[in-house]
């Protein structure tokens, strides 16, 4: 397993921008599929957006697409998440995820997990 550490939440106004980042140990990053969940409380685990061990393949939920946009820089072992035009409708707890598999996973099913980092969009 990796280390997964998030950065990069904080307090929004709606129709705003963040720019999460997800920072991952270890010297086999480009061999892990990544993604991002959200989570609200009382809530399941939501699936946002995952990116392929190359990055050449992603894949998004149909309520962020179009808005977010996640990315690797695998001489960095990070993962990005631009939000961009946030609605009222995603503050939640965001978490970067790892898995070291070939394609894209849109599930729970993956190996390692962040902390979280908390996004707050105000109206």
């Amino acid at each position: 397993q990796v280390q997964l550490v998030e950065s990069g939440g904080g307090l929004v106004q709606a129709g705003g921008s963040l720019r999460l980042s997800c920072t991952v140990s270890g010297r086999t990053f480009s061999s892990y599929a990544m993604a991002w969940f959200r989570q609200v409380p009382g809530k399941e685990r939501e699936f946002v957006a995952a990116i392929s061990r190359s990055g050449r393949s992603t894949y998004y939920a149909d309520s962020v697409k179009g808005r977010f946009t996640i990315a690797r820089g695998n001489a960095k072992n990070t993962v990005y998440l631009q939000m961009n035009s946030l609605k009222p409708e995603d503050p939640a707890a965001y978490y970067c995820a790892a898995r070291n598999t070939l394609g894209v996973l849109t599930t729970t099913n993956y190996d390692s997990w962040g902390q979280g980092t908390q996004v707050t969009v105000s109206s």
